[in-house]
C-alpha cells in the first residue's frame, strides 16, 4: 500500500505501486488539471509538486510519492500569485500546457523569488507550449516576481 498527501489530503492507493502519479491523479482521484501529454516526462504538462520540487508526474511511479506530498494545479486554489499573473497577462491560448507551465512557475520562483531571463529559460525549458506563448509566460514569472519586465 502507498501512504501520501495529496493537495493536503492523506490518501491511501493499494494498486500497482509502479503506476505513474498522473494516472492515479486523473483516473482515480478525478483531478484532470494535471494533463496528459507525451508520457515519456519530455514536455511538462503533467507537472506536479512533489515534496515541493516540479516532477513529471507521467514518469513519477506511485512507489516513490510514497510518504510524500504532492500538489497539484487544483492545490493551488486559483490564488497563487503566479495564477493571477498569467490571467492578467492573458498567458492561455488553448491552455492544455498551462497547468504544467503555472506548476514549473511556481517551482521557480520557490527557489528563485526574483529570477532572471536565464532562470526563467533554464527552469520552463523542459515545459512545451505548442501555441507559443513564451513571451507572455515570461512576463507573467516576472509579474507574479514583482520583477521589471
Amino acid at each position: 500500500m502507498v501512504q501520501l498527501k495529496v493537495n493536503g489530503v492523506t490518501r491511501k492507493f493499494e494498486g500497482d505501486p509502479e503506476m505513474p502519479l498522473l494516472w492515479y491523479l486523473r483516473d482515480m482521484l478525478e483531478m484532470t488539471g494535471t494533463k496528459y501529454g507525451c508520457g515519456m516526462g519530455l514536455c511538462g504538462a503533467c507537472t506536479v509538486h512533489v515534496d515541493g520540487k516540479a516532477v513529471r508526474s507521467c514518469q513519477t511511479a506511485m512507489s516513490t510519492a510514497a510518504g510524500k506530498s504532492v500538489v497539484t494545479i487544483e492545490g493551488l486554489k486559483g490564488r497563487h500569485p503566479v495564477q493571477k499573473a498569467w490571467m492578467a497577462a492573458s498567458v492561455p491560448q488553448c491552455g492544455y500546457c498551462q497547468s504544467g507551465q503555472i506548476m514549473q512557475a511556481v517551482a521557480l520562483l520557490k527557489d528563485k523569488p526574483k529570477p532572471s531571463d536565464k532562470d526563467i529559460d533554464d527552469a520552463m525549458q523542459g515545459n512545451i507550449c505548442r501555441c507559443g506563448t513564451y513571451g507572455r509566460i515570461r512576463s507573467a514569472i516576472k509579474s507574479a516576481a514583482g520583477v521589471k519586465a
